[in-house]
């Protein structure tokens, strides 16, 4: 992964934000987190090209986004713009909103799972007794 310089300004924005969780980042995190959602690896409040996401995956290149109420007001350019830095540089970006995340936490999961191309990794194989 390509490593960028991160402005002085988004290292203190990413640390309060860390410290500042949402309701749903926190439910997404507690799923998340400690590789548990089928070993994949995410980091909460990652710096990327100028921009903090919500959660990343690094080996999946995949970001996840948590959007409020408060994002309905972003200007719709301003969104397209962050997503086209991010996919140029090879990120998939996932958003749901939070309430979906509060709501359904297991559908929001396995899409995860799913775009990050997990979804059919078999069950390790388990002997047949035979009578």
């Amino acid at each position: 992964m390509t490593h960028h310089r991160v402005s002085p300004f988004n290292r203190s924005n990413t640390r309060k934000m860390r410290k500042s969780m949402t309701e749903a980042e926190l439910k997404l995190l507690k799923e998340i987190r400690a590789h548990r959602l089928m070993g994949l690896a995410f980091r909460r409040q990652m710096p990327i090209a100028g921009c903090i996401v919500d959660f990343a995956c690094p080996n999946k290149k995949l970001v996840v986004e948590l959007d409020g109420s408060q994002h309905a007001q972003v200007a719709v350019s301003e969104w397209d713009a962050r997503t086209a830095r991010l996919e140029a540089l090879g990120w998939t970006i996932l958003r749901f909103w939070n309430d979906d995340v509060i709501r359904d936490i297991d559908n929001v999961c396995q899409h995860i799972v799913n775009s990050a191309g997990m979804a059919n990794v078999p069950e390790p194989a388990t002997e047949e007794l035979v009578p």
